[in-house]
């Protein structure tokens, strides 16, 4: 393995590519200094897989495809972290003659000794690619051992109050407790976790980290220290630490694994302690497009229409975490040009965008919805978008901002999107103006996509079957549709879901629906808009991506009826 191999005339012996792409691919590599691999795979003249499983017989070693390998945890544990990071492998099986381990580099000699060396037996090697193993060693070295471990131990330490003086035993708590908060929000960004819930119980403490909109739970049987957890993080979000009989707000910014992170953090009395929940948003992360949040061709190219007015106001509904602010700012970076003043009014900010003027809602010092927007008119914006109406005031603000010629961006907390203009006028805002103003509502919610490297055919059952057809039409044939499911692989976590994707519906207000708006006649509106959304409903469109097989009926049963 030594020897000097050239995988471009392996590939030209075997028939899999032609002399003049490979000339092609070494053309790409010399103008943009890729490897070899990526060269063939941006010009499509090989797919990834085939690739590695030729590399691999050249370099006379297998492949092994990590997303349906069984790994077995307790075994790759052996490895430590370190060196499975370090040197991109992963610990597969124990046989008679050593281990045997998987790499994305295989000619490493340096790697091959230190790991050999670190797990005193011969080792035998696999090819792996790479995306899929730093996937796997981020679930293998999860940190629930880590932190049960450091959970132990700073009980033991509260414990220690009566055998040490009080400031040596409380500096000894301090580190610990700062290590397993380290420890918590480590595991939650391996997860890609948008929350973190700490929940104290008669008997044990409840750590829950929410993944593609999922509860997944930790217990730990050392009670006491809910306490010095929540001492902690109410002192990094400048919180009053003595306060415990009140709910708290707060936020702060942590550091994990190279990446900003942004918390928002809430305190509330339950009966056995505080309850914290903190939502984690990443300042690292990259801002999704309109083209990559799973709008049907129609709706993106109308919503596209709608932002680009100069105008009026867009309504994008939904509950709390279902990608509102997502979709937004996907549209504001469309239309975000240099010529344009935007402004938007958040709490918090969520995304940092170039030429933005963005503005952070701070309620305790007076900076509410309502007082910012109003100041911010006077900074002559072309656009604003509004983190969210929340009253009455802020809505009548933002509907004279909208009729005097700014666009504006919003959202609202409602199930669909025609019940979107019933509720601003419930506020108290004036119906003529909500007619006068409102050009279109969008409504969202998110679904997990389902695993791309488990996926397999399955049929529904009687249950959904009959429920999506007294929903969506008995003409409609379920057994000539072809679903998919993920089956639980180590890519996903044994889920079957990786990731989530938009289910949208769009209601444009016509002239019938406005002029009923301006008549206050709220039952008119419900009939034009329900008629006008006959067939492209949320239901309809996630119905559509299960039948594309991106996620499933089950799925959607959950996110939109709640089941």
């Amino acid at each position: 393995m030594q020897r000097k191999l050239d995988i471009g005339d392996f590939l030209i012996n075997k028939k899999i590519i032609t002399k003049d792409q490979l000339e092609k691919a070494k053309t790409l590599q010399e103008t943009t200094g890729k490897n070899l691999k990526d060269a063939l795979l941006e010009l499509g003249f090989i797919k990834e897989a085939e690739f590695l499983k030729q590399y691999a017989e050249l370099l006379g070693i297998p492949y092994v495809d990590l997303a349906h390998y069984s790994i077995q945890e307790v075994l790759a544990h052996q490895l430590p972290e370190s060196y499975a990071r370090r040197f991109k492998a992963i610990l597969l099986k124990d046989t008679p003659d050593g281990y045997f381990v998987g790499m994305v580099n295989p000619l490493d000699i340096f790697a091959i000794d230190e790991i050999s060396r670190v797990l005193d037996r011969p080792i035998k090697l696999a090819l792996v690619n790479e995306p899929p193993l730093l996937r796997a060693l981020d679930l293998i070295y999860r940190r629930t051992g880590e932190i049960s471990n450091f959970a132990e131990q700073l009980e033991t330490e509260l414990k220690s109050y009566d055998l040490l003086s009080d400031e040596e035993a409380q500096e000894q708590a301090d580190t610990i407790v700062i290590r397993l908060i380290h420890s918590l929000f480590e595991d939650a960004v391996q997860v890609n976790a948008t929350d973190i819930h700490i929940e104290p119980a008669e008997k044990l403490l409840r750590v829950r980290l929410r993944v593609d909109g999922v509860l997944q739970e930790q217990t730990m049987e050392e009670k006491r220290i809910a306490s010095a957890l929540s001492q902690r993080l109410k002192l990094m979000a400048g919180l009053n630490m003595a306060e415990k009989r009140l709910p708290q707000d707060g936020r702060f910014t942590i550091r994990v694994r190279d990446m900003q992170i942004d918390v928002r953090l809430s305190t509330m009395p339950v009966q056995y302690g505080e309850s914290i929940v903190m939502r984690l948003l990443n300042q690292s992360g990259r801002l999704l497009t309109l083209d990559e949040i799973g709008m049907s061709p129609e709706i993106l190219s109308r919503f596209r229409e709608f932002i680009k007015i100069p105008w009026g106001m867009i309504l994008v509904t939904g509950p709390t975490g279902s990608g509102k602010t997502t979709t937004l700012y996907g549209g504001l970076s469309e239309i975000n040009d240099i010529r344009k003043k935007i402004i938007t009014i958040e709490d918090p900010v969520e995304y940092r965008l170039e030429h933005l003027n963005q503005i952070q809602i701070r309620t305790q010092l007076g900076l509410t919805f309502s007082r910012v927007l109003r100041s911010a008119l006077r900074q002559d914006p072309d656009i604003i978008l509004l983190g969210e109406i929340r009253d009455e005031e802020t809505a009548t603000i933002a509907l004279r901002a909208a009729l005097t010629g700014h666009l504006v961006l919003t959202t609202l907390h409602t199930n669909d999107a025609k019940t979107a203009s019933i509720r601003l006028i419930d506020m108290g805002a004036k119906s003529y103006m909500v007619a006068a103003t409102i050009r279109a509502v969008l409504a969202q919610r998110l679904v997990r996509r389902v695993c791309s490297s488990c996926a397999e055919p399955y049929q529904p059952t009687a249950q959904e079957m009959s429920f999506f057809e007294n929903f969506l039409g008995k003409t409609l044939d379920l057994k000539k549709v072809k679903f998919v499911h993920g089956k639980g692989c180590n890519v996903c976590s044994q889920t079957g879901y990786k990731g989530r994707i938009g289910v949208f519906e769009l209601l444009e207000l016509d002239e019938a629906m406005i002029d009923a708006l301006r008549r206050n006649d709220t039952a008119d509106f419900m009939k034009r808009a329900e008629a006008s959304l006959a067939g492209k409903t949320l239901l309809h469109h996630a119905y559509q991506m299960a039948a594309k097989g991106l996620t499933t009926l089950d799925e959607i049963l959950r996110v939109i009826f709640n089941f």
